[in-house]
Parts: structure tokens; sequence; C-alpha cells
């Protein structure tokens, strides 16, 4: 088995590489939350909740939303703010 050295000038290399891939990956990560408004679905994702806990959450006035042609739609910012709002202080 052959042995393959590493030097200085491939750690640099490999530095900036992955120093690239995380900031590639921040900004992907950081464009998804710039998001004002989510359908359905998108909040069932992001809260890992069921259609029917959505939809008791709408209808009890958790989690205020927004109709449009059929179309239902959350602010972001009232996302943040009903889980601020819920969150559990010992």
């Amino acid at each position: 088995m052959a042995a393959e050295i590493i030097t200085t000038d491939d750690l640099r290399e490999f530095k900036i590489d992955l120093l690239s891939d995380i900031e590639k990956l921040l900004k992907k990560h950081s464009g998804a939350q710039t998001k004002k408004w989510l359908k359905s679905y998108e909040v069932r994702k992001l809260l890992n909740i069921s259609p029917g806990t959505l939809q008791n959450m709408r209808v009890n006035g958790t989690l205020p939303f927004t109709k449009i042609g059929g179309v239902i739609y959350y602010a972001i910012d009232d996302i943040h703010k009903m889980i601020e709002d819920n969150k559990v202080r010992f």
C-alpha cells in the first residue's frame, strides 16, 4: 500500500474548500428564513405536526392565518410568536 504525503498546501486548499462549502450551506439555509409567508404543508413540516393539528390550531385561534383563493398562508412571524408565547419556563 502506497503512502500519500499531505503538505501544508494541501491542508490550506482543503480549508478553503471546506469554508466555501460551509458558506454556501449558510446562504442556502438563511435564504429559507427570509420567506415571510408559508403554506400549510410548510408549516406542518416546520413544526412536525399533522394536518389535523394544524387545523385545530386555526380553529382555536392559536395560529393566525390568511386564506386567499382556497390557499391558507401563515406569517412566519406569527409562528415564531406562537412558539415564544408557549415556551415553558421553570
